[in-house]
């Protein structure tokens, strides 16, 4: 099989377009069109390129070189077992991409669909080792709506570190709630050690209003035995912060006994 034939054969196995091939590597529809036809060649800098992007060395991709792994495809259920790779692609598409992508396999397979799951992950529900989504699951974790990873950011987002609106982790940092080990929040912190420009309530308590069991430091200052009630306490936090949360009363009972 000559070159044009084997990377025409190859885009079409991975379900992509001229144009989607050609987004890839940096050159366009009508360049690859080209090079299917024969009609040109890649340099060699556009051949390293391919060459990193279907997994294999320039001779296999040239047809010089036996490839060293076998090609399954079922296109009937576009399911495909490529030696270093398992890939699904569903043939139900959504705004031009894939309802579902799943691409696993050695190396830094990129999985982008609606659903995508793989080694990298792009899509409206992402799940992977590194992730990019609304809602999105992996070590490394990006969510617009929802993040939940070793490493998280989103609007909620849960991790060893998580970063967001709503973050809950070992450490968290939220802009309106943030619960972890360390945590700090504008709004309320909740954690074994929690700085807030609001209500922090902790171990060790900093913010507008602390509430500590050992420490705690702010315009307001509130330990178990200072004389505070819990009904004074949450009198104070309301008159404060008048939208804040009811559930909050029961950890302010919690700290205080």
């Amino acid at each position: 099989m000559n070159f044009a034939e084997h990377l025409m054969t190859l885009r079409k196995q991975r379900g992509w377009s001229q144009e989607e091939l050609g987004s890839k590597i940096g050159v366009t529809r009508q360049t690859v069109s080209k090079w299917e036809m024969g009609q040109s060649t890649p340099e060699l800098g556009k051949l390293m390129e391919l060459s990193r992007l279907f997994q294999m060395s320039i001779d296999q991709l040239v047809g010089l070189e036996e490839e060293n792994f076998q090609t399954v495809s079922y296109q009937s259920s576009g399911i495909r077992f490529l030696g270093v790779y398992y890939e699904y692609i569903s043939p139900v598409k959504v705004f031009g991409l894939p309802l579902i992508h799943i691409r696993l396999g050695v190396g830094p397979q990129l999985a982008r669909g609606v659903i995508a799951i793989g080694n990298f992950a792009v899509g409206a529900v992402a799940i992977g080792g590194s992730s990019l989504g609304l809602i999105s699951l992996g070590g490394v974790s990006a969510g617009v709506l929802l993040a939940v990873g070793g490493v998280s950011v989103g609007l909620a987002a849960l991790g060893g570190l998580a970063i967001g609106g709503f973050a809950v982790g070992g450490c968290a940092v939220g802009q309106w709630l943030a619960m972890g080990g360390g945590a700090f929040s504008n709004y309320l912190a909740v954690g074994g050690g929690a700085w807030s420009g609001g209500l922090a309530i902790g171990g060790s308590a900093y913010g507008h209003i602390g509430v500590g069991t050992n420490e705690a430091s702010g315009w307001f200052s509130i330990l178990p035995g200072s004389g505070y009630t819990v009904e004074e306490t949450w009198g104070l936090v309301k008159q404060e912060f008048p939208h804040m949360w009811g559930w909050v009363r029961n950890l302010i009972q919690w700290v205080l006994g």
